[in-house]
């Protein structure tokens, strides 16, 4: 009977212990959620688009071969002209041009030097990354072959060989230009009205007088021309377009 009683005393603990441990699991706080995940960080936002055509800040590819001949319409600030380009009149000339009015080179520039009775010069890019890659994108001269008479379009230089981006639309009958080696490679055939227009009111840049400087558009673009000489008539843009067919000849 001794040893039944302690099974039973035995027994009855162990149910009591158990018990016990289920009232307290019972009682204890529900197990946590696994911690949520934070968010995944977002990809960076990618880079703001350029305001130009890429292509522009390497000058070595644009070397695509203009047409024989091919018109360059320009919107401006003053109305609109045209250019009609012939590449037989000053080859490396006309194939640079198609080049940067094609990538759009000219869209934005001013007409930052406009002597009346003399000529309206531009060809200096909007923005500072786009005159730097071109800066030294010289191309070789090209024969004089048309003479530098009002309406014909010329590329402006230092010296030989220096010819890059900048042009002149002669204003007078600059004939005295033709010996220093300036070749015409189009004539404006409309909108002269409208390249007579633009504004001169600057006048030079220094040295030889106060209106805008070559090594500060050079720097600065846009934004030193916008602060400084907010009248300049610009170029809002400049396309290469189908030259008009001529007129079919009388029976």
């Amino acid at each position: 009977m001794k040893l039944i009683r302690t099974t039973v005393i035995l027994v009855s603990i162990c149910t009591l212990a158990a018990l016990s441990a289920q009232a307290q699991t019972s009682g204890q706080a529900p197990a946590k959620k696994p911690a949520a995940k934070a968010p995944a960080a977002k990809a960076p936002a990618t880079a703001a688009k350029m305001p130009f055509d890429s292509a522009l800040l390497q000058p070595a590819t644009l070397k695509t071969v203009a047409p024989a001949e091919y018109d360059a319409q320009f919107v401006t600030s003053a109305g609109e002209f045209t250019v009609h380009v012939t590449r037989s009149w000053a080859p490396n000339g006309a194939d640079r041009f198609y080049n940067l009015v094609r990538h759009h080179f000219y869209d934005g520039a001013a007409f930052f030097r406009v002597l009346p009775g003399f000529m309206a010069q531009f060809g200096m890019s909007a923005y500072p990354q786009v005159s730097r890659a071109w800066e030294n994108a010289n191309i070789k001269d090209d024969k004089v072959t048309q003479s530098n008479r009002r309406g014909y379009v010329s590329f402006a230089m230092a010296g030989p060989n220096t010819r890059t981006t900048q042009i002149f639309i002669n204003y007078g009958n600059n004939t005295n230009l033709d010996g220093s080696g300036f070749s015409p490679f189009g004539q404006v055939t409309a909108g002269m009205d409208t390249v007579d227009k633009f504004y001169s009111g600057y006048g030079e840049g220094a040295p030889d007088g106060r209106g805008p400087r070559q090594d500060l558009i050079g720097s600065q673009g846009h934004t030193y021309l916008e602060k400084s000489f907010p009248n300049l008539d610009k170029i809002q843009s400049a396309s290469i377009v189908p030259p008009a067919p001529k007129p079919a000849a009388a029976q």
